[in-house]
């Protein structure tokens, strides 16, 4: 199979692109020793990402940011705002509107609603840090119009800087963070294999009305929105790279004309943790999935466990 025409896993998993599975030498390397019993798997920290959507004149519109090549983890690709929670997130002072933490977490598939409360704040948090828009309002039917200005990016600063609390934020502006704006799409776990590893749940949010995105993330190097089947095309055509969860999320998102229509999606989903492997191969390695025939083939590498189902829980820091 050449490397644009792309695979279907056997359990139903959407089209993944050939050349998105291809796993880099070093990891396949760190697979071969966590397979020896010399390494051990780091753990996972909890993180939360965000996918913007936007109406654009071609139908749905996803935003996009690239990593800098020199950041340590995925430099160079594609990803959607997100990052790592930290124990502030779970802060129950966080003035809040819509679905409860314990309504988040039965969806999330938290045991613990502060950990649900502690996802659903980093998402609010972290796309407000990383593309300027904020996901809160004076109350449970308004959301922040504008949050430019030099004011808001003194706050945005402090906030990176982990000198402002979120919860102080919002109290000090009399804002409460929109939950109901967010919805549950995607829980993805990184493999074994890598080095720094997050327990990420996804989310889709329509871009509020009279905010717009800014390059304002010191760890991206390049925005775009784009509809998705265009960002998997320019995947096949070698312009952009891209790790595994962002291109299926991509592939899941393509079929669907509309915000409106993502959001009811999202809804329908069961949301499950899916954790990549390594399959060393005579070449190299490639990522497998649960859906791919050869998924529980004990020849696995990145130290699989003998149950296929388990997977490695993260941590709050």
């Amino acid at each position: 199979m050449d490397a644009d025409a792309g695979e279907t896993g056997a359990l139903g998993g959407p089209a993944y692109d050939t050349s998105v599975r291809a796993v880099p030498p070093a990891l396949v390397e760190r697979a071969a020793r966590l397979d020896a019993g010399e390494l051990t798997p780091v753990r996972p920290r909890h993180a939360s990402t965000v996918v913007l959507l936007r109406d654009g004149s071609a139908g749905l519109e996803v935003y996009l940011l690239r990593r800098h090549t020199s950041m340590a983890f995925a430099a160079g690709m594609y990803a959607f705002p997100g990052g790592s929670a930290d124990a502030r997130d779970a802060d129950a002072a966080v003035g809040w509107a819509g679905p409860a933490p314990a309504e988040w977490a039965a969806r999330l598939g938290f045991a613990d609603e502060r950990l649900a409360r502690a996802s659903v704040c980093a998402a609010v948090r972290e796309t407000f840090e990383e593309a300027g828009v904020l996901l809160a309002g004076p109350d449970t039917g308004t959301v922040v119009a504008d949050p430019t200005g030099d004011d808001w990016e003194r706050d945005r600063m402090a906030l990176l800087g982990r000198v402002l609390p979120f919860a102080e934020l919002l109290e000090r502006r009399g804002l409460v963070l929109r939950s109901d704006l967010l919805a549950a799409w995607d829980h993805w776990i990184t493999p074994r294999v890598e080095e720094r590893r997050f327990d990420t749940r996804f989310f889709v949010a329509a871009l509020p009305a009279g905010q717009q995105p800014r390059d304002v993330s010191g760890e991206a190097d390049r925005v775009a929105w784009m509809r998705p089947a265009d960002a998997l095309a320019s995947v096949h055509r070698g312009e952009m790279r891209m790790l595994p969860p962002t291109y299926l999320t991509l592939a899941s998102l393509t079929d669907l004309p509309d915000v409106e229509a993502a959001l009811a999606a999202a809804g329908e989903r069961t949301i499950r943790p899916v954790q990549p492997r390594v399959r060393r191969t005579p070449d190299g390695g490639r990522w497998v999935l649960p859906w791919d025939a050869d998924w529980d083939s004990r020849v696995t590498g990145d130290a699989a466990p003998a149950d296929s189902s388990a997977y490695d829980e993260g941590e709050l820091r």
